[in-house]
C-alpha cells in the first residue's frame, strides 16, 4: 500500500466572516492511496470552532508520522486499520477514512452511496452562506449567490461581534430581500439563521421572536460550545422548550457520544466530515440520529469539491444540505459533485465520485 500526501491552496471568491473571524485563504492536505492499482483520495485543513483547534501544520504532523506505519496494510481490511486511526485528531483521521472508502468504493466499481443500500437518484437543495459585515455588503452577497444559482435556501450568519442591532438590521434587511424575491419571482425561499456560538442564552431569547417573525425555518448554534459537555448541554437544555424553530448543534456535536448527549435537548445536528473524522462515524451517527427523530445537516468549512462530494454520499438521508463552500472557490483542484440549479445528490461515479480536474490548455 503506497500513501503519498500533498498540500493545496484553497481561494474564496468572497471572504466568509463569521462570529470567529474570517476567511479567505486556507492550506489543505490531499492524501493518496494506491494499491492494487486503484486510487483513492481523502482530503483534511485546519479548522477552529472556538473550543477547539486544529492546524493544517498538526494535522500534516500526525499523517506523516502515520503513514510508514500503513504501507504493509491491506485497505481493504478495515478492522486492521483501527488501531493506528484511533489516536488520530479526527480531521487527520478523516483524510485516511476518506481515501480508504474511496478506494474501496472504486475497487469494487460502485459508489459509496450505494454501497450502503441508499438512494442515490434524490435530489436536495443545498444552503448558501451569507457572512457578516454592513447591511450592503450582505446583500450584495446574496444578489452575487442570485446571479450564480437559484438559492431557494439561504444560511445568514448571525452573533456579530457588533451585537445583537446588528444582528437584527441583517435579518431585517435579508428577510425583506427574500420577501421581494418570492414576489416578483414566485419562488418559495428558506432563510436559516447559524450564529456560529456568538450568542448568550439571554441574547438567544431576545432574539426568537424576531426569527419567528421573519419566518427563520431552524437555529443553529446560538450558544458556544464548550469543553464541558455538561455546561454545553446546560446551554442546550435551557433553550429548547422555549424556542419555537428547529434548534441544531453544529460545533457542539462531534460524534456519536455528543449526539447521543445532545439528542433530548436539539431537534438535529450537523455532520462535518472534518469533526466527525470521515464518513464512518458521520454513516454511524446519520444512522442513530433517523432512529432519534432528528433531522439532518451535512455541512462544510472552506472544503473542495472532494470533501463535500465525500459528504454527499450522505445527502438521501439529509433534510438540510450545507455543502456551498466549492461553489466559492476559484482555484478547486476536484470535481464530480452533480448539481442541477441548487440542488444536488450523490456523486454517480464509483468511490466518493470525484475526480482532478483537468489542468487549463497551455
Amino acid at each position: 500500500m503506497a500513501w503519498s500526501l500533498r498540500r493545496f491552496p484553497l481561494t474564496k471568491a468572497v471572504p466568509l466572516a463569521i462570529s470567529r473571524g474570517t476567511t479567505s485563504v486556507v492550506e489543505h492536505l490531499e492524501l493518496r492511496l494506491e494499491h492494487d492499482g486503484v486510487i483513492g483520495r481523502g482530503e483534511a485543513g485546519g479548522l477552529d470552532t472556538g473550543h477547539r483547534h486544529f492546524s493544517t501544520d498538526a494535522i500534516e504532523t500526525e499523517l506523516q508520522t502515520l503513514l510508514p506505519h500503513l504501507e504493509g496494510l491491506n485497505p481493504a481490511n478495515r478492522q486492521g486499520l483501527e488501531p493506528f486511526l484511533a489516536p488520530l485528531s479526527p480531521p487527520a483521521r478523516c483524510a485516511v477514512d476518506l481515501a480508504v472508502w474511496d478506494w474501496h468504493g472504486r475497487r469494487q466499481q460502485t459508489p459509496i452511496w450505494q454501497l450502503w443500500g441508499l438512494d442515490g437518484q434524490r435530489q436536495v437543495a443545498t444552503s448558501v452562506t451569507l457572512g457578516l459585515g454592513s447591511v450592503e455588503q450582505v446583500l450584495t452577497r446574496l444578489e452575487r449567490w442570485w446571479s450564480q444559482l437559484p438559492a431557494h435556501r439561504i444560511k445568514l450568519k448571525l452573533g456579530s461581534p457588533d451585537g445583537l442591532d446588528h444582528d437584527s438590521q441583517l435579518l431585517t434587511a435579508v428577510a425583506a430581500a427574500l420577501e421581494q424575491r418570492q414576489q416578483t419571482e414566485g419562488q418559495s425561499l428558506e432563510l436559516q439563521v447559524d450564529a456560529n456560538g456568538g450568542w448568550s442564552v439571554d441574547q438567544t431569547r431576545r432574539m426568537l421572536p424576531a426569527l419567528e417573525q421573519q419566518g427563520v425555518v431552524l437555529l443553529e448554534q446560538p450558544l458556544a460550545a464548550q469543553q464541558d459537555p455538561d455546561l454545553d448541554l446546560a446551554g442546550f437544555a435551557a433553550l429548547h422548550g422555549d424556542c419555537p424553530l428547529p434548534l441544531v448543534a453544529d460545533e457542539s456535536c462531534w460524534g456519536l457520544e455528543d449526539l447521543l448527549r445532545l439528542a433530548p435537548h436539539v431537534d438535529g445536528v450537523n455532520l462535518k466530515l472534518l469533526k466527525t473524522g470521515g464518513l464512518s462515524e458521520a454513516w454511524l451517527m446519520a444512522g442513530v440520529a433517523r432512529r432519534l427523530e432528528l433531522d439532518l445537516m451535512v455541512g462544510c468549512y472552506s472544503d473542495s469539491t472532494l470533501l463535500n462530494g465525500a459528504a454527499a454520499q450522505l445527502l438521501p438521508w439529509i433534510r438540510w444540505p450545507d455543502l456551498d463552500s466549492h461553489l466559492n472557490l476559484v482555484d478547486d483542484p476536484f470535481q464530480g459533485l452533480p448539481m442541477e440549479g441548487d440542488r444536488q445528490w450523490a456523486p454517480p461515479d464509483a468511490g466518493l465520485g470525484i475526480s482532478l480536474r483537468e489542468p487549463p490548455p497551455c
